[in-house]
């Protein structure tokens, strides 16, 4: 039996909160901050964590200062965005599309973000943050492609999944030709951003993805009643007063906007925006998108990920993204042939 408790203003407002939910994201938070601490810590010049606690509360030396506040504070920040929004969005499409493998990484998104990258790095030669802005444009024309060719009096979960896979495969296709006609040093610059790194992010990186955040992430909470009704199915979630398609519209364009920014800013980092929202779930045990505990496990995650990447190789780093897909890979696999056993698929 689930433990609630209903919280009550002096003006007559009431909410009701799930006691196992909100120490999971409690929990969930306090590791992303403690990993994220950890990672400020680590590298050539290694720093334990109470100085790093220290330093960020201004109390450090010049020294780590600025190895903190300048190196590697702006990394783990990037880091703990991409994570979190990668998990939120990853539960929003896996809610409105009824399906745990609704994902963007499975609809396409990144692939969509991917060919805009290419484009400006193949056929103009563009600067790192034309790059940038040629990565969050093709997420967003491929999120607008996809709902607008999934679009039949609504949109239906499994038919915006089909789809998806569909301009998945396209947009692959047209980057594996824009791989082949580029030359050495484009193929090799195209390859390190297609790897999903947090390796050089910086200040830059850190401002718009928290500006996004901080417009999107109580956009998408407000409407989580609605997109929980829906879960029940449109007639009903119409029938208690839900504006089904513009929910459904307003939360996909949000989570197109999360991943895609997510996307721009480190490479199509892999497979977080589908495990987030499913270990969240089995955490808390709860119905539902599980919107912030997504949130706070997908930045876990990536955090976690990025300090294996420097630490479990010895001398050697690997970008972040090629630990991300094997750990999803291997999750993928796991989740499938639960769902075969149950009978879902």
């Amino acid at each position: 039996m689930r433990s609630n408790r209903v919280l009550r203003s002096p003006g007559g407002l009431s909410v009701r909160l799930d006691v196992r939910s909100v120490i999971v994201v409690g929990l969930l938070l306090l590791a992303a901050l403690a990993a994220g601490v950890v990672l400020i810590g680590t590298g050539d010049f290694a720093i334990p964590a109470a100085d790093v606690v220290r330093t960020l509360f201004g109390g450090g030396n010049a020294g780590q200062e600025f190895i903190v506040n300048e190196l590697r504070l702006p990394r783990v920040l990037v880091g703990l965005l991409v994570g979190a929004s990668l998990g939120l969005g990853g539960a929003l499409f896996q809610a409105v599309t009824r399906n745990p493998l609704g994902s963007p990484d499975v609809l396409g998104l990144g692939q969509g973000a991917t060919a805009g990258a290419l484009v400006v790095i193949v056929l103009f030669s563009g600067s790192a943050a034309q790059v940038t802005a040629g990565a969050l444009v093709g997420g967003l024309v491929t999120g607008v492609s996809i709902y607008l060719l999934a679009w039949k009096q609504g949109v239906h979960g499994y038919r915006l999944v089909l789809v998806g896979i569909g301009v998945s495969a396209v947009v692959t296709a047209v980057n594996g030709y824009l791989m082949t006609v580029s030359d050495i040093v484009d193929a090799a610059r195209a390859v390190v951003w297609m790897t999903g790194s947090l390796d050089g992010r910086n200040w830059a990186q850190v401002w718009p993805l928290l500006a996004l955040c901080a417009v999107l992430v109580p956009l998408v909470l407000g409407n989580a009643r609605g997109l929980r009704l829906m879960e029940m199915g449109d007639d009903v979630s119409h029938a208690l007063g839900v504006r089904v398609e513009r929910v459904r519209a307003l939360l996909m364009i949000a989570a197109v906007l999360l991943t895609a920014s997510a996307t721009a800013a480190a490479g199509p980092v892999s497979f977080v925006a589908l495990t987030a929202p499913q270990l969240a779930r089995r955490l808390t045990r709860a119905p539902g998108p599980n919107l912030l505990a997504s949130l706070c496990m997908g930045a876990a995650l990536l955090v976690v990920a990025d300090w294996a990447s420097q630490k479990a190789f010895g001398a050697g780093q690997i970008p972040v993204g090629v630990i991300t897909g094997v750990l999803g890979g291997v999750y993928l696999l796991w989740l499938l042939v639960t769902e075969r056993r149950a009978g879902r698929i």
